[in-house]
């Protein structure tokens, strides 16, 4: 049993100075300073900010790339990556390879990360439409599957998916929905939206005439254009959601690509409502390094970005700092319906940041346990 204190909560709207006690993995109490009498191990915390643990809605844990041959497929992800980011719920999904590497692959490795305390989760498919799954049907992956949420991340606006056709986006998008109602989480579709002109087209199209919510089909990479976060803020505004990709390059921003802040705010002013926008680290994909203008090979997009963004946020736009938290946690626990993800409340899942305002990630806790405490990393 914990009692933390001293430290500003956010669960993420702002809630002041509060101590909190953690007990058999839950968040048991939530009160003001001083008010709680328990025999319980002390956690001072002071000068800290207390927030949830962080919801990474796309991430690619066993590497991503390889278009480019063999030669560019990033590295497998090890889990104290996602641990020293502060990021408790990281959700794993491949992207342009699903052949190189595999769904079984992908499962392997997010229960391996379950295993050593992080509420990881995956998703089924890939860029591919028929999308390939675990047991034969997307339906059942996500009823049957324990780390299974969703689909994704399939291509859109893109050279490398497979063209899918409204009709073909629109069925893929009722069996991911009826997953989840069968399973009671989880049951959305995670876009890969590419630089072709189509855009959000594809996702209108399919969702028109349709029975299904908009926020079943949740496009990401949305910052890649002001024409695409454009069509992203009208998106939400129907009540889909969207993903601000935090990741990028200086090349890429010179490119068009628009940095988190920047699109975060964009959206905003369109009228987005905040609820609406999410933010992810892109972790494991491939991201071109330039050495004078010249492509010279890849990396790896790493989860650093979100508590990176936050530290940035929080020193230069404090205005900025509860929205952009949600955006890595409540709103993208919210997208995929993860049922214990992304809040600090009574009786909730005890997943908690404590970020210092100087240095960056301190400690994590992650259903109760800690796996990182004082900068020390605990497994």
């Amino acid at each position: 049993m914990y009692l933390i204190s001293g430290a500003q909560c956010f669960d993420p709207s702002p809630r002041g100075l509060l101590d909190v006690l953690v007990a058999g993995g839950q968040v048991i109490a939530m009160a003001e300073p001083g008010t709680l009498s328990v025999d319980a191990e002390r956690v001072d915390a002071t000068g800290m900010l207390l927030l949830p643990g962080l919801v990474d809605a796309l991430t690619h844990p066993c590497g991503g790339g390889g278009e480019g041959g063999f030669g560019n497929r990033t590295a497998e992800m090890d889990v104290q990556t996602f641990v020293r980011a502060g990021i408790t719920a990281p959700v794993g999904a491949l992207g342009t390879d699903s052949i190189g590497r595999s769904l079984d692959v992908l499962y392997g490795n997010v229960m391996g990360m379950r295993t050593q305390g992080l509420n990881a989760f995956m998703l089924s498919g890939a860029y591919r439409v028929p999308a390939p799954s675990l047991t034969g049907d997307i339906a059942r992956d996500i009823y049957l599957v324990a780390p299974v949420v969703g689909v994704g991340e399939v291509a859109i606006a893109d050279h490398r998916g497979t063209q899918p056709t409204a009709q073909e986006l629109r069925r893929l998008a009722a069996e991911t929905q009826l997953g989840g109602i069968l399973g009671g989480e989880g049951g959305t579709v995670l876009v890969h939206v590419g630089a072709g002109d189509s855009r959000l087209a594809l996702l209108r199209e399919a969702i028109d005439g349709s029975d299904l919510s908009p926020s079943v089909l949740y496009p990401t990479h949305v910052n890649r254009s002001t024409a695409l976060l454009d069509e992203a803020a009208d998106w939400a505004l129907r009540g889909g959601f969207v993903d601000i990709t935090v990741s990028t390059t200086k090349e890429l921003i010179a490119a068009g690509d628009i940095t988190a802040e920047q699109a975060l705010r964009r959206l905003l002013e369109a009228g987005a409502p905040p609820e609406k926008i999410t933010m992810s680290s892109d972790a494991g994909g491939s991201l071109p390094v330039y050495v004078d203008g010249e492509l010279v090979g890849l990396t790896a997009a790493s989860p650093s970005s979100l508590p990176d963004l936050l530290m940035t946020v929080l020193a230069e736009h404090p205005d900025l700092f509860p929205l952009a938290l949600a955006a890595m946690t409540r709103n993208p626990a919210s997208a995929l319906r993860l049922n214990a993800a992304g809040e600090i409340r009574e009786g909730g899942r005890a997943d908690l940041l404590l970020l210092d305002p100087a240095t960056g990630v301190d400690s994590l806790m992650c259903g109760g346990d800690w796996l990182l405490r004082g900068g020390e990393c605990l497994i």
